[in-house]
């Protein structure tokens, strides 16, 4: 399944949580902000929000990795644009 990943600039303090538990995912700016990888789908850097493929082992990772961020500041969206984490 495809899943979008988004965050939220303004929210991130650059904690690194995320980044610890899913490397292959995330990995912090030169301001330590968390960036989005592309997973090697899709041409370009690192970016706020990205649409990636995943398997349910990493979509379980991503998940871990989202929680992890003391500031919620990581969004996840399945392909019906429901939102997985936070929950609503």
């Amino acid at each position: 399944m495809k899943y979008t990943i988004k965050v939220d600039e303004d929210l991130c303090i650059g904690a690194a949580s995320c980044v610890t538990i899913d490397p292959g995912t995330f990995v912090l700016n030169d301001e330590n902000k968390a960036y989005v990888l592309d997973h090697g789908e899709a041409p370009g850097g690192p970016s706020y929000e990205r649409t990636v493929e995943m398997t349910d082992e990493e979509k379980d990772q991503l998940i871990l990795a989202a929680q992890s961020c003391p500031t919620l500041a990581v969004f996840v969206y399945d392909e019906a644009g429901e939102q997985l984490y936070p929950e609503v």
